[in-house]
């Protein structure tokens, strides 16, 4: 490889820590790169697109970024390709000097208890890709209509949100951009109280505070909390809590809604800790119609951090929809090394390696939570993002100087792997026709004093994408 050759480079994955993993390596070069994006979907953005809560638009605005990074001349997209069917590891092998992976953690943990099968469970992956009309969920069933309770197992941002989506009243969602036909079936929904419950104490929860105390917000709904209950979660000292600022935040605006008095509010959201279910219980029907929950305690490591201990005090919980918000893990990738243990490619800084050599993989990298495991939010992804374009800048020095540390690609060509993909996947989406895509959908929801009305549909994305072969949705 030349100096005066650019420097080839795919990133697998469009959500934010694509993005901002194509940023980094445009802005900051010393060598000439270009960054070819492929995406599954015909749309970008991943989780900004797909798992921010629709309420949340100012979030959704980091947006803007990305499209400043794909205006960039050097940048491509490729929308409606996926890794391992229409593209394998061996020709991005073949065609990169280096292949950035970002793709997020897709699955969602499951709890691993007895029923958690029946009809009226679900991911809280699932249901928030419904309402943020996620093609692969828009078909979800979610029996609003009959459930007067729903259980949302987990105490972090998500448990929050998918709460609030239950909760929220029909004048709060119709300003945002839900799918339709979420909207049509939230409006209809019989849910009366949410209840979120967490294996932990209060101050172990891992909410952010600007998320729990937008609780105390909702137009027309009461945030409880048992003022005994909660006292009793913070009788055990923990000082890694006490010391973290988050934490105690936390716990200040849960006692202040144990001190508030109901409102007589339509719906109500409970907060409840050290609660772990055993069993969902089904009816007749397959339904699940309660919960059975053990009480934890809190009890101490060798290294002083907590741990929530099952008691014999069981609880019994009527209730028709249980959602499962206690965290994400990754797939595996085609022909790279996986850590089943924490869900991610194992890594150095970004750089792949292999667990049994322990070397590095020559001019492969990841970012995100297929790097790290999902935590932080959206900004976390930029820090994330710039360590390991710093690795691969410096492997690509280091390259120039002789060392073999990034990929030899047979054709760097960049028309060639664009012939190649046009050839395999002719209704792959190009970024002119994400922004087809984007104008129609901020066009529709303008008349409707909405930021967008989403299709939700491959099969129309790829009509209103302009592709030559829509596909038939399966």
């Amino acid at each position: 490889m030349s100096n005066e050759s650019p420097i080839r480079i795919a990133v697998i994955g469009s959500g934010p820590a694509g993005f901002y993993a194509a940023g980094h390596l445009l802005k900051e070069s010393a060598v000439e790169v270009e960054v070819d994006m492929l995406e599954r979907l015909p749309t970008p953005w991943g989780l900004v697109r797909s798992g921010v809560a629709p309420d949340h638009p100012k979030i959704k605005s980091v947006s803007r970024v990305y499209e400043k990074t794909a205006a960039h001349p050097r940048f491509r997209y490729f929308g409606n390709v996926t890794l391992g069917e229409d593209i394998s590891r061996e020709d991005l092998l073949a065609h990169y000097h280096a292949v950035v992976y970002a793709t997020g953690s897709a699955l969602d943990r499951p709890l691993g208890i007895p029923g958690e099968d029946l009809v009226g469970s679900h991911a809280a992956t699932e249901f928030v890709g419904w309402y943020n009309g996620h093609p692969d969920f828009c078909d979800l069933e979610v029996e609003l209509l009959r459930a007067e309770r729903a259980l949302v197992i987990g105490n972090g941002n998500v448990a929050l949100d998918v709460a609030r989506m239950l909760v929220l009243g029909t004048q709060e969602l119709a300003p945002t951009d839900t799918a339709d036909h979420a909207l049509e079936v939230l409006a209809q929904s019989s849910v009366r109280e949410v209840v979120i419950a967490g294996r932990r104490g209060p101050a172990q929860a891992a909410f952010t505070n600007p998320e729990l105390r937008e609780l105390g917000e909702l137009g027309d709904a009461d945030v409880v909390v048992n003022r005994d209950e909660l006292e009793q979660a913070l009788a055990t000292p923990d000082p890694a809590a006490e010391q973290d600022i988050t934490s105690r935040r936390n716990v200040e605006i849960l006692r202040g809604y144990a001190e508030r008095k109901p409102t007589n509010a339509a719906r109500q959201v409970s907060l409840r800790f050290l609660l772990s279910p055993v069993e969902l219980i089904g009816d007749e029907s397959g339904r699940v119609a309660a919960v059975e929950l053990v009480r934890n305690e809190l009890t101490a490591r060798e290294d002083g951090s907590l741990r929530a201990q099952p008691t014999e005090q069981r609880e019994r919980m009527e209730c028709e929809l249980v959602f499962r918000a206690i965290g994400y893990r990754g797939l595996p990738l085609p022909g790279l090394p996986f850590d089943e243990a924490r869900g991610i490619v194992p890594n150095e800084g970004g750089r792949i390696t292999d667990p049994d050599s322990g070397r590095t993989l020559a001019g492969e990298y990841v970012v995100g939570w297929i790097k790290r495991g999902p935590t932080g939010v959206i900004g976390t992804n930029k820090k994330d993002a710039q360590e390991t374009v710093d690795a691969l800048l410096a492997d690509a020095q280091a390259a120039s100087n002789g060392e073999r540390r990034l990929l030899a690609p047979e054709e760097p060509d960049a028309e060639a792997l664009e012939s190649m993909l046009r050839e395999r996947k002719p209704s792959l989406v190009t970024y002119s026709g994400w922004e087809q895509i984007d104008e129609h959908e901020r066009s529709h929801g303008e008349r409707s004093g909405r930021p967008r009305v989403k299709l939700t549909r491959i099969e129309d994305m790829l009509r209103v994408a302009g592709s030559e072969e829509p596909e038939k949705s399966s």
